[in-house]
């Protein structure tokens, strides 16, 4: 079974947007460790926060969709893009 990485992007000058929902969707994705393989946010080239991307090790797409739909992020209109890809990891370990 494939892995699945959201690659997700804020929309321009979105970082007040961001911060002001930060805690909840961390919140969040604490909750839902048991599918999260590993997480973080995507820098620009000023260092600030402007995107997230997100393992999981979910049964099928539908289910990493569903996953960033519930996310506070999403229902607070942050994200301009996201791509959900399946990923076999390789090389490296993901814990």
């Amino acid at each position: 079974m494939p892995l699945f990485v959201l690659v997700c992007k804020d929309k321009p000058q979105s970082l007040d947007l961001r911060m002001a929902t930060r805690e909840e969707h961390l919140a969040y994705a604490r909750g839902q460790m048991d599918k999260m393989k590993l997480g973080g946010p995507i820098l620009d080239d000023k260092g600030d926060m402007a995107g997230s991307i997100i393992v999981l090790d979910v049964a099928d797409i539908a289910e990493a969709r569903a996953f960033t739909e519930n996310d506070p992020y999403s229902k607070a209109g942050l994200f301009g893009s996201v791509d959900i890809l399946p990923f076999k990891a390789t090389l490296g370990q993901l814990g």
